[in-house]
């Protein structure tokens, strides 16, 4: 019975994982008469009513008199991170000898006086030290449970991404496959065709001759007769051979008819396939813009340039975004232009770190910051949003400024420097006519009118080239040919005698490259597209670049609409099959993500190959998969027609 008693009251207690000291002196019964000096004890099990204390080695009297059940115990209890003990007069409810060691003793004690506060102090403590070790397992569990389904979703997402852009790439080599054979059947096609026609005019001719033989008069009646029995003969096998290439005709039409259900049925896929990496893009885009800067990273996998912003790309970005609508964004990065890019003088350097904003190449150029001016006016115009509209004022008066400098009204590369880039006087061009048709300002048209002359004078004047790289400087540079379509327009430049289509003749028969280009060891594609530069200028054989190439995507389509609006319509089909066919071969370039945030989502690289000479002055990105924003974004813009040179009507 003693033993059960035992038992219940030592169940009422919270065994505790840790033990902490309690101080305590004996008392008489009436807890007026002090029996003996401090001591100390432990605890380790605490219960509302009281606690189970462990004390060793108290001298055997001591002992005794506990035992008794005649002494009361004053105690001291400290609880560990708490500022003050909690005191409390305890009586003793039973004792305990552990067994094996006789100097060890449980006394189980039951408060008779104690703070309710202390109380509740105690059995927070204790609740807390119980629940502790579950709680903090639960929440380890509950998070590797999380890490573990957030990294097994990721990395479905990434594997899913991945396998996105192997399907597209893969329906972009089947129908270009299928294109290419319905080009040798149409060739087939026409071979026999012209057989057949051949052939029609020997039956026409034989059969007039047989006649002209029978309108013979004085002629003897069997040698006509024979004459004419063998041109039957003659006939009959024409006719055969007629009826053999008709049939042969009627199998190739039937191979036509499959394939082309089978291009049908990969053009459909493709479509939606495209659509869905196009969403990708956009969303790689949004990945790689800094929350706190609002800058968009341009690289993803050059680690000396990592974490650069430039310019330049944030206009582009700025119009992707405002492309999808997405306004916020797009105002984040003109805000950080606005209120906190640090400036030589009034213009900008070229490039900033996305994560904190402080210039990452302190250089100054003169197209870099036109381009910024340019996102401001497309974002105003398209959101009537005009809070950074003095910004671009004040970065096309500085553009005034520099171009006041030269006689010819050209526009030099950027204050410090003096060679004159056709491409800036491009940008300038369409600048001021963006801000002439935004503030109705005589003096952005007189602006553009100077860069126009300049144009006429140092970059259309060539006899063997339609487009100079700068003033003084022949060398082939693809982008002019682009954005002079871009900027200046179809109309304007027939108006100047320089033919559309002999610029992109040109372009074409001298930039225009097929390479090998290795999507990832052992998968080896051939891609056409447009080089930085003529490759017999280079020593380092073709390279296609996905911006430039994209900006000839974009050309041929606005030539393409040029030729639509003057009711040619032959000539404005032959520009848009132009244009999908070099958009298709971008499509063969496209690469999935290599950062942990991009989570495998589509985008391009700068170009095929990595850490060369583009022929103009700088080198590619390092990186065999470095991802571009430059190239993502006019991907972008030329899959949705959108010129960024020039507002949409």
């Amino acid at each position: 019975m003693v033993k059960d008693h035992l038992k219940h009251e030592r169940r009422q207690y919270i065994r505790l994982n840790s033990v902490f000291p309690v101080q305590f002196n004996i008392l008489s019964l009436d807890a007026k008469q002090v029996l003996s000096d401090w001591l100390q004890g432990f605890t380790s099990n605490i219960g509302k009513g009281g606690l189970c204390l462990e004390v060793n080695n108290l001298p055997r009297d001591l002992i005794q008199l506990i035992k008794s059940q005649k002494v009361k115990l004053s105690l001291v209890i400290e609880i560990p991170l708490g500022k003050n003990p909690v005191k409390a007069i305890a009586r003793i409810a039973w004792v305990q000898d552990i067994i094996g060691n006789p100097d060890r003793h449980l006394i189980g004690l039951i408060y008779e006086q104690i703070v309710s506060s202390g109380k509740n102090r105690i059995m927070r403590y204790a609740w807390t030290k119980r629940l502790y070790l579950p709680v903090a397992l639960a929440v380890i569990f509950v998070l590797g449970l999380g890490f573990a389904i957030s990294g097994y979703t990721n990395l479905k997402l990434i594997r899913g991404n991945k396998k996105l852009v192997e399907q597209f790439v893969k329906v972009l080599q089947e129908s270009s496959i299928a294109k290419q054979r319905v080009k040798e059947i149409n060739k087939e096609k026409e071979d026999l065709q012209l057989q057949i026609q051949t052939l029609e005019l020997r039956i026409n001719t034989v059969e007039e001759d047989k006649a002209a033989l029978q309108d013979k008069i004085g002629l003897e009646v069997e040698k006509v007769v024979k004459e004419t029995e063998e041109l039957d003969v003659v006939i009959q096998g024409l006719i055969q051979e007629k009826v053999s290439l008709q049939g042969q005709l009627i199998s190739i039409q039937n191979k036509e008819n499959t394939i082309t259900e089978e291009l049908l049925r990969l053009d459909e896929k493709k479509a939606i396939l495209e659509k869905a990496n196009i969403d990708k893009m956009y969303r790689w885009l949004t990945i790689r813009q800094n929350p706190r800067t609002g800058l968009v990273m341009s690289f993803e996998g050059d680690k000396d340039i990592n974490k650069w912003a430039f310019i330049y790309d944030q206009s582009l970005a700025v119009q992707v975004f405002l492309n999808f609508s997405d306004f916020e964004r797009a105002k984040k990065i003109l805000d950080f232009f606005n209120e906190k890019a640090k400036r030589n003088g009034r213009l900008f350097f070229n490039s900033y770190y996305s994560d904190d904003g402080e210039p990452s190449e302190y250089i100054v150029h003169s197209g870099p910051n036109i381009w910024v001016g340019i996102a401001i006016l497309q974002f105003a115009k398209k959101t009537q949003d005009y809070s950074c509209f003095n910004l671009a004022e004040d970065i096309a008066s500085s553009i005034i400024d520099l171009q006041n400098e030269d006689p010819d009204g050209g526009i030099r590369g950027g204050p410090n420097v003096e060679w004159y880039a056709t491409e800036h006087n491009l940008d300038a061009y369409a600048f001021f006519d963006m801000l002439y048709k935004t503030t109705g300002k005589q003096k952005y048209i007189e602006a553009q009118d100077k860069v126009l002359n300049w144009l006429i004078k140092h970059a259309y004047d060539a006899e063997d080239i339609p487009i100079k790289r700068g003033k003084g400087d022949s060398t082939i540079a693809t982008d002019t040919y682009a954005w002079s379509i871009a900027a200046i327009g179809p109309e304007k430049l027939e108006q100047l005698d320089m033919s559309p289509d002999k610029i992109m003749e040109f372009v074409e028969q001298n930039c225009s490259i097929e390479v090998a280009y290795e999507r990832s060891p052992g998968q080896t594609v051939k891609i056409k597209g447009f080089d930085f530069a003529p490759e017999r200028h280079t020593a380092r054989g073709g390279v296609v670049s996905a911006e430039w190439t994209a900006q000839m995507v974009l050309s041929y389509k606005i030539v393409s609409d040029f030729y639509y609006r003057k009711g040619l319509v032959a000539k404005a089909r032959a520009y848009a099959l132009k244009a999908d066919e070099y958009f298709v071969e971008l499509g063969n370039m496209m690469i999935s993500s290599s950062s942990a945030s991009g989570q495998g989502a589509s985008c391009l690289p700068y170009a095929n190959q990595d850490f060369v000479d583009t022929g103009h002055g700088w080198m590619t990105p390092k990186g065999k998969s470095t991802g571009s924003v430059a190239a993502t974004s006019y991907f972008l813009l030329a899959y949705y027609n959108y010129n960024p040179l020039a507002f949409k009507e």
